[in-house]
């Protein structure tokens, strides 16, 4: 057995756990990051990163489809699920090599194996094929960022066969004539949207009244008859009875809000019901840390109940994203060197879902803000309405500002529509700086560009709109 002593050691090599190493390493901290499976995590190479790229295969494969419209032909379209898959993953491998570049760039001691605290000082490696010795490694701070794995509902094991979960859906054996997706959240629609637009028969179970149920209410419903339109069959209030599973199909029971059963026989079915912490068998029990809900809980810095033991990302609650899980770190390891720092607010945290149409936003949604007591001032655009989204041939779609009618302050921004996860940044700006209403609407928006809906969906709220 090894042992071997740092300044800060890190628990997992997912967005929040590299970058946190990183920053570590250039606040002059000796530093270790310690790894099982692969680095960058489930998002690099499991979720976001790839998630993407086979999304953006779909995209094109619709404007193909589409050519007409443009004044172009395109004939006899066709695609190669393998070739598609095989892109995603090549993405992915780009990306994990250059994590470890910049690992190796940065100084930072990369260990291979299973993590688990002993004691609040040290962490024992556990061998995995790739490293076969058993170290101890020790160190003043230990930064736990082990991630999240998908949630499993009882009865609806996936098996890797007809049952899926998100890495199964990734790689698929085929591609399937017919797809149930059980949870409409980001994960759960933007595999809706892939096989839908890849020609497959999708059917999305919600629990809840609303699909995509952490947005806006209005942007939510406006999506949902938009995935309708593009044949993407949802059925809301509905739950998973019963669940029979045959050599190529499964046929589910589904019960909806007024107990009425329905059967539906499918391909392969999807469980997208969210994602719950990495916190066992991490050696939680050597330590005072204490967890509630499958996740660990910290303070505002990371810091848990066990002093030089901190937790971040996934494993430190929702919401479970890469770039709060990347902030998380950073805030974390600058406090602990005594940086100036300033805790996260979650309300300014913007969430995005990259289906078709995409989703963006942040901030609180119409009704959290009434909720907490605010006056209100509602602003909207179409895309209709906007003279880029028309040339682009993208005309579906709704921009929505949430304003304090005392203050002015901008509350929340909310969108649905081609491109608003890269539009959303900018009322993350404005939201991070407490922009009024008067600053957005003397800010000079370019122009043809889809920003200019933003603009618009301001001066809405104000009774100024120009175009709508």
């Amino acid at each position: 057995m090894e042992s071997h002593t740092f300044d800060v050691i890190i628990m997992g090599g997912g967005p929040g756990g590299y970058v946190t190493a990183i920053r570590s390493s250039q606040l002059g901290f000796k530093t270790c990051l310690v790894e099982k499976q692969h680095l960058g995590g489930i998002c690099l190479n499991w979720g976001c990163i790839p998630t993407k790229a086979i999304l953006r295969s779909a995209e094109i494969l619709g404007y193909m489809n589409s050519a007409a419209n443009f004044g172009l032909k395109a004939d006899n379209i066709s695609f190669e699920l393998d070739k598609i898959i095989e892109r995603s993953r090549g993405i992915s491998q780009r990306l994990n090599d250059g994590v470890e570049y910049l690992l190796k760039k940065n100084k930072v001691t990369v260990v291979k194996g299973h993590a688990k605290l002993n004691g609040p000082k040290a962490v024992e490696v556990v061998p995995n094929e790739t490293n076969n010795v058993t170290e101890i490694l020790k160190a003043e701070h230990i930064i736990v960022a082990t991630g999240a794995r998908p949630r499993i509902l009882p009865g609806i094991e996936p098996d890797g066969k007809c049952v899926w979960s998100y890495f199964e859906a990734l790689r698929p054996d085929i591609m399937p004539r017919s797809l149930l997706v059980i949870g409409s959240g980001a994960i759960g629609i933007e595999f809706a949207s892939f096989y839908s637009m890849l020609g497959s028969k999708v059917t999305v179970v919600e629990i809840l009244p609303q699909i995509l149920p952490a947005e806006d209410a209005e942007i939510a419903e406006c999506a949902r008859k938009q995935f309708e339109s593009n044949g993407i069959s949802i059925m809301s209030e509905s739950k998973i009875t019963a669940l029979k599973e045959t050599k190529n199909s499964v046929t589910v029971t589904i019960e909806n809000s007024k107990k009425k059963l329905s059967e539906i026989t499918v391909d392969r079915v999807i469980v997208a019901v969210g994602v719950v912490g990495n916190i066992e068998e991490i050696g939680l029990e050597t330590t005072r840390v204490k967890s509630e809900n499958g996740s660990i809980v910290i303070d505002s810095f990371g810091r848990t109940d066990e002093p030089g033991v901190y937790a971040i990302g996934d494993v430190a609650g929702p919401p479970w994203l890469a770039h709060k899980a990347e902030h998380e770190g950073v805030l974390c390891i600058e406090n602990i060197a005594g940086r100036s720092t300033t805790p996260i607010d979650k309300k300014k945290i913007p969430g995005c879902t990259y289906c078709h149409p995409q989703v963006a936003s942040v901030g609180m949604t119409e009704k959290a803000a009434k909720e907490s007591g605010y006056k209100t001032r509602i602003g909207r655009f179409p895309y209709v309405g906007n003279g880029k989204a028309i040339a682009l041939g993208e005309t579906d779609g709704l921009v929505k500002t949430v304003f304090n009618a005392e203050t002015g302050e901008l509350l929340g921004a909310h969108m649905v529509g081609t491109e608003v996860t890269e539009l959303i940044q900018g009322f993350t700006i404005a939201i991070g700086l407490e922009t009024t209403e008067q600053d957005l609407i003397h800010t000079i928006f370019p122009h043809p560009t889809l920003s200019e809906m933003m603009h618009e969906s301001v001066l809405d709220a104000y009774n100024r709109a120009i175009h709508n």
